[in-house]
């Protein structure tokens, strides 16, 4: 790998009085930030020629890759610069967990795909399926009636979403294909699955 395949501009080196630029290290998959650590020119550059990310260690005084020991290696994707050209955003290719505490991140977080609201939407599904009160809750009220009766509402919403797919109404579109997807999360967790498993069969298929 070489600095022709990184997208960034070289760090302003006069603006570190000590020579040492911040890298924010962030998973490229899941967009989580793992760690934060400090390069000099010579990490940099030996980062962009090995592909594996190298720190300066500020406490043993040298070059440190990671996962020299640990065998937890952060394999280069993308190097970006900030605005100020005075630090760094580096996505890589996480080998186990991060942290020298053995935690995903240096946060204690579990590296985990988001999918921002419609993980709050699965959530949603699940609180209300807990609680089972199919009385107040739509989605607990489906939940007792089975999951042929769960299938049965995503092929009805798939049909209409057809349906307005082909028309020229781009609302009802929108709001069909809501309904479609929503019931469609309810499908995935009344069979134990969710977003994330539907992401990594995905993943099996990229090329």
């Amino acid at each position: 790998m070489s600095n022709k395949n990184m997208n960034y501009n070289t760090p302003d080196w006069n603006k570190m009085s000590d020579g040492l630029v911040p890298a924010i290290i962030q998973d490229s998959r899941t967009k989580n930030v793992l760690m934060l650590g400090y390069m000099n020119a010579e990490a940099l550059t030996k980062t962009t020629e090995t592909g594996k990310v190298t720190f300066f260690s500020r406490t043993k005084n040298r070059l440190w890759t990671k996962g020299e020991e640990s065998g937890n290696f952060l394999n280069l994707v993308s190097i970006k610069n900030d605005c100020d050209n005075d630090s760094l955003l580096i996505s890589v290719h996480p080998v186990g967990p991060t942290c020298h505490k053995g935690t995903d991140t240096c946060w204690e977080e579990e590296n985990n795909s988001n999918f921002g609201f419609f993980s709050e939407l699965e959530a949603t599904i699940e609180q209300r399926r807990t609680a089972a009160d199919g009385e107040k809750s739509y989605v607990a009220s489906l939940f007792e009636k089975g999951i042929n009766k769960i299938a049965q509402k995503v092929g009805e919403e798939a049909v209409e979403t057809v349906i307005e797919a082909m028309d020229n109404n781009d609302d009802l579109f929108l709001y069909e294909s809501a309904d479609l997807l929503f019931h469609y999360l309810m499908l995935l967790q009344a069979k134990g699955f969710t977003l994330k498993d539907i992401e990594a069969e995905l993943m099996k298929r990229k090329k």
